[in-house]
């Protein structure tokens, strides 16, 4: 991945998806599971040994699924995460959990930089609902797989459908921004950034595009000042880090 290149991918987890889900038990003594032939981690759920006609559809909770491939997603173990996404893809008898479930399959796709398989899952997501709430990070995360596939003109129609979609998401736009910037449109890439920041999404990265615009305006002054506070960021993350270490 170059400096150049959207980073975020969104995942449900902070984006408006729902509370967190409440845990559950599941199980019962017919559930066992050996933990040397099952992922510690996965264990909780319906195990990859049991086949779907053995296990009646109401025993498995779709929910604890995406916490766990989520968790998969936190631990960078994302070949997990996309299998653990696609079962509860289709375990799924509500809509809602079935399209979260696709589009962070999608995401973990992403992060394998597998983004023709990232394409498909947020494309079979909003065949799912174009307009529901996670309509916008499907449209967005979409734009961002088909720019790194090379195909940056259908990118940005679905960064500017994300937006459309939820006015408010400020990854929407940041991406929106990014995408007109390379097509040479400085001055509504600014605007783009400007409503990321307004919203809340402020890091290292929208500064630095947003300076890359404004010295292609001509806005010299400007753009030190803002790569002068990305540094500035960049530097505060890293001495978190080292304190955490």
């Amino acid at each position: 991945m170059t400096e150049d290149e959207p980073r975020d991918h969104e995942f449900s987890e902070g984006q408006g998806f729902g509370d967190p889900y409440e845990g559950f038990d599941l199980d019962p003594p017919e559930l066992d599971v050996d933990p040397e032939m099952v992922d510690p981690v996965d264990s909780r759920v319906v195990s990859d040994t049991l086949d779907r006609r053995q296990v009646p559809t109401e025993e498995i909770d779709t929910e604890e699924l995406l916490d766990v491939g989520l968790e998969y997603m936190r631990i960078n173990r994302h070949e997990q995460a996309t299998d653990t996404f696609e079962r509860a893809a289709q375990f799924a008898d509500d809509d809602g959990i079935e399209q979260e479930a696709r589009i962070n399959k999608g995401a973990a796709h992403a992060e394998l930089e597998e983004f023709q398989a990232a394409i498909d899952a947020y494309r079979e997501a909003l065949r799912i609902d174009r307009d529901s709430e996670h309509a916008a990070s499907a449209e967005t995360n979409l734009a961002y797989a088909l720019w790194n596939s090379g195909q940056g003109e259908k990118a940005l129609e679905h960064a500017e459908r994300a937006v459309e979609i939820d006015p408010r998401f400020p990854q929407g736009w940041y991406n929106r921004g990014f995408f007109l910037l390379e097509r040479g449109l400085a001055e509504d890439a600014v605007s783009c950034f400007d409503n990321a920041l307004r919203l809340g999404h402020r890091n290292a990265e929208i500064l630095e595009e947003k300076a890359k615009a404004l010295e292609e305006m001509g806005e010299d002054e400007r753009a030190e000042e803002l790569v002068e506070e990305a540094e500035e960021i960049r530097g505060a993350a890293e001495d978190r880090l080292v304190e955490e270490r």
